[in-house]
């Protein structure tokens, strides 16, 4: 064992090594470690794992937020599926509708347009009815003074009706 401590001091005297010198520089280090360690590396690693544990906490708030942004957006679509789907059932609905009141607005006017017709046709009816009887009038009144003209003889009343009467009768047919 000597010969392997031997052959470890002549290294040792190779490279300068002392090991007081040695033993001073490994506490050295050791405390400038200890150091360095409590009062730089603990509080930069404290400060490293709450920044780690906020980037954590972020992503699972970046995921939650991105799984409600896609449940509002389909929320929207059912809302915005749902709008258009009453906007053509009232818009259908009011087709319909003025369909409907469009073929009743029709039909009043064309039964207004019928009960037109038939005041026309009544009134045309008691108009000839009148000219009629005003003619009728007139043509025995004609006829009577055609017959005093002819006869060169005054027409009494009675005479005077009954040939109004007779002329309205053969007018009649």
């Amino acid at each position: 064992m000597t010969t392997t401590f031997l052959a470890a001091s002549d290294i040792a005297d190779q490279f300068g090594l002392e090991l007081p010198k040695l033993i001073a520089q490994v506490l050295i280090f050791l405390v400038v470690f200890y150091v360095l360690k409590t009062k730089a590396f603990g509080p930069i690693l404290a400060m490293l794992e709450q920044r780690r544990q906020r980037i954590s906490d972020g992503e699972s708030k970046l995921e939650k937020i991105a799984k409600d942004l896609a449940e509002a957006e389909r929320n929207a679509q059912a809302i915005v599926d749902k709008a258009n789907d009453d906007a053509n059932r009232l818009v259908k609905e009011a087709g319909d509708s003025a369909k409907s009141l469009a073929e009743k607005r029709q039909q009043e006017a064309i039964q207004e347009a019928g009960q037109i017709l038939a005041k026309a046709r009544e009134a045309a009816n008691q108009e000839h009815a009148q000219l009629m009887a005003h003619l009728k009038s007139e043509f025995g009144r004609m006829v009577s003074d055609a017959t005093t003209r002819v006869t060169g003889k005054v027409l009494n009343t009675d005479d005077q009706a009954r040939i109004n009467q007779e002329t309205a009768t053969q007018v009649s047919l």
